[in-house]
């Protein structure tokens, strides 16, 4: 086995990318780094200990390469290629927003109940 991979055949085999192409795509489009020096090549060459941040949907990914990998395992074995150093999200939001409680078969709210229902809410 080799010391070094491809970074985007990386990102394909430890399963943040569903095509190598897309993979690609990642780290020549997002602003991509590799031990806080950024690349946009996705042949930049990267072996373990290497620390990786990109951006990846709505959030920005910290890993760390633990190990290198021959093939495009499945979600168990990627998950054994790196080390997720982003901290995890707090669970303190709340889930739904309020939502007015209305009897069923009390029809639409007036005007009148649906101003109330605003200054409850604080929206107005």
């Amino acid at each position: 086995m080799t010391d070094t991979l491809r970074v985007d055949k990386w990102l394909w085999f430890a399963r943040f990318a569903r095509t190598r192409t897309s993979a690609a795509k990642i780290v020549t489009e997002a602003r991509f780094r590799v031990n806080g020096q950024a690349t946009d090549k996705a042949h930049y060459a990267v072996r373990p200990g290497d620390v990786l941040t990109f951006a990846l949907g709505p959030h920005i990914r910290v890993i760390k390469v633990v190990a290198l990998a021959v093939r495009r395992g499945g979600a168990p074995e990627a998950r054994l290629l790196y080390e997720d150093l982003e901290p995890p999200i707090p669970k303190s939001a709340p889930a739904e927003p309020m939502v007015a409680v209305r009897d069923e078969g009390a029809g639409r709210p007036t005007k009148r109940e649906r101003r109330a229902t605003d200054r409850l809410r604080g929206e107005e």
